[in-house]
């Protein structure tokens, strides 16, 4: 921050700014990050505006910066008081219809659509009363970690193009106007259920579904997997799994710890009474 920069008048300017409001000014910067330092009107002396890059446009290709001198109009997203800067979003007034949608979702709020594309990075969603999104498939977006609660291999596994679901909704992107959805919060968690019917020391039955550097999962329920650390394989130390296990073996595990706040299962093999069913 500018050491001749008055602290005090810059936070009173800042306290009428509003989140969601419209402001305008001239680019001052445009810095090696591509993000833009803008000197916003009604407050000549010190540039607080600031365009970060991601915000600058939600087109898949690198926007072009804005050119110093150059007047622009974004929507404040964020007011940093501590460090007097106002984030602003050039991609949100380029876009205003889908904006104003995504800032009307609440957290919690359960929305539906149609399954638009499936990727290899998640699912894209087709929301009902939506407006298209400029450059994706859909607005609502599913990561695969939001999903599902059981094993999967690819998306198709769970959803098909066209198939309508409801989803909860976790927040937007503000960087690429994506509505953040979860579907398998639709349904309950199997682990927690799961929790509920085993103890330390239990013997369970479960196939390999992956082999790690560390160790192997093993699936022991519908929705449910545990991690066999290597230390936890056989009695002899190993330093990789192959060759001891084989993806989708059955195999024979004891109980170690059921973490229910982080949905962690530690089981063990060597402890078995046989390691392989």
């Amino acid at each position: 921050m500018d050491e001749g920069l008055d602290h005090g008048d810059a936070r009173a300017f800042l306290e009428r700014i509003r989140i969601g409001g419209l402001c305008s000014g001239v680019v001052a910067e445009v810095t090696r990050s591509h993000d833009v330092v803008v000197t916003l009107d009604g407050f000549p002396e010190y540039p607080l505006g600031i365009v970060r890059r991601l915000d600058l446009s939600w087109s898949p290709s690198p926007p072009v910066d804005p050119e110093i001198g150059q007047r622009i109009t974004a929507e404040v997203i964020a007011v940093d008081r501590d460090n007097t800067r106002v984030h602003l979003s050039m991609a949100a007034t380029e876009n205003p219809e889908l904006w104003d949608f995504l800032k009307r979702l609440r957290p919690g709020e359960i929305i539906s659509g149609r399954i638009a594309s499936i990727e290899s990075f998640g699912v894209f969603v087709a929301l009902d009363d939506s407006p298209d999104h400029p450059v994706c498939p859909g607005v609502g977006f599913i990561t695969f970690s939001e999903l599902s609660w059981r094993h999967f291999e690819t998306g198709t596994d769970i959803v098909h193009v066209g198939q309508r679901v409801s989803c909860k909704f976790l927040g937007f992107h503000a960087s690429n106007g994506e509505a953040r959805l979860s579907l398998r919060a639709m349904q309950p968690d199997p682990f927690q259920a799961f929790a509920d019917s085993v103890e330390k020391g239990q013997v369970l039955y479960g196939r390999v579904t992956k082999l790690v550097p560390f160790g192997v999962f093993v699936q022991v329920a519908d929705g449910v997997e545990g991690l066999v650390h290597l230390r936890e394989l056989t009695e002899m130390p190993l330093e990789a799994p192959e060759g001891v296990v084989q993806v989708g073996e059955e195999v024979m595990v004891v109980v170690i710890e059921v973490d229910r706040e982080r949905r962690r299962l530690a089981l063990s093999r060597r402890l078995a009474p046989s390691g392989i069913c």
